[in-house]
């Protein structure tokens, strides 16, 4: 045969046998990585939203079992303080409650919960940039964390809400699913101490606050809190120079507000969750 001629008939049944072992080792090799075991190192983050589900997985797998589901809300707080006032703060508090907690991670923030009436506005609706959902919508929205989170391997899930209208549908949510899953050893818990509102106006009024210069909504507490965890969120120039207005979605003095008082109202709040959870990790 001439230099450079093609394969002769007898070379093409080798080269078919070179070829379908090539393939054959192929398939062996993916089969071989497909079957190994996806691990991970766990990261320094807590929350869910930044880890990958193969994090979440060894999360999981290390003892991981309990979750936070903190519920914030988006609504008009007065002339000085931003609208996702609540996110923000609920925030940070299930972080805290998280690590105190240990083998705790933290889901997203839910922002979307009941603010009112739409028509005609009432509640906070009544002020611009408020989002709110109906409280069956509420609930849907719980219920469906709740089972993605019992599916993924978590056992205690704790839902822990910022506002004050989210805590009877939390609290509703909370005992259906335990006792749709009882036997199961999943439970839901609606940690209720976290909205101290009691405890933290109790420690203002120590200081010589009244229940007047405190307020009901948006005054000190609030401010305060979202003092610490988000700054940028609080004018409060703006509260001292608003032109009179009938309603401002806050009263109480908010000028009394501080960083200094905010981060001792929120260890309130955080110290309260944590025995509220511990307490019922350990009568299990």
């Amino acid at each position: 045969m001439e230099s450079g001629a093609g394969p002769t008939k007898r070379d093409r049944p080798s080269r078919r046998a070179a070829l379908a072992a090539g393939l054959l080792a192929a398939v062996a090799g993916t089969l071989l990585w497909a079957g190994r075991p996806l691990t991970a190192p766990l990261p320094a983050t807590l929350d869910i939203r930044d880890l990958t589900w193969v994090e979440v997985r060894s999360f999981i797998e290390h003892g991981y079992t309990t979750v936070i589901v903190p519920s914030g809300g988006l609504e008009g707080n007065g002339p000085h303080m931003a609208i996702g006032k609540h996110d923000w703060i609920v925030a940070e508090a299930a972080r805290r409650v998280a690590s105190d907690l240990g083998r705790t991670l933290v889901a997203p923030v839910l922002s979307f919960v009941p603010q009112g009436g739409f028509e005609p506005p009432s509640g906070n609706l009544r002020f611009p940039g408020t989002i709110g959902v109906s409280e069956p919508i509420f609930a849907g929205l719980l219920e469906g964390v709740a089972r993605s989170l019992k599916a993924a391997g978590f056992r205690t899930i704790c839902l822990i809400a910022d506002h004050g209208l989210s805590l009877p549908v939390q609290r509703e949510v909370a005992a259906r699913l335990t006792r749709e899953w009882a036997g199961s050893g999943v439970r839901v818990l609606a940690v209720e101490s976290y909205y101290a509102d009691a405890a933290q106006i109790g420690w203002l009024v120590a200081r010589g606050e009244t229940l007047g210069s405190i307020g009901r909504h948006a005054g000190i507490q609030d401010t305060s809190e979202l003092l610490v965890v988000h700054p940028n969120g609080v004018k409060i120039d703006r509260f001292r120079d608003r032109p009179p207005l009938a309603e401002t979605g806050s009263d109480g003095d908010p000028t009394r507000a501080s960083a200094e008082r905010g981060r001792e109202l929120l260890d309130i709040k955080v110290k309260a969750a944590v025995a509220e959870i511990r307490a019922a990790l350990g009568a299990s």
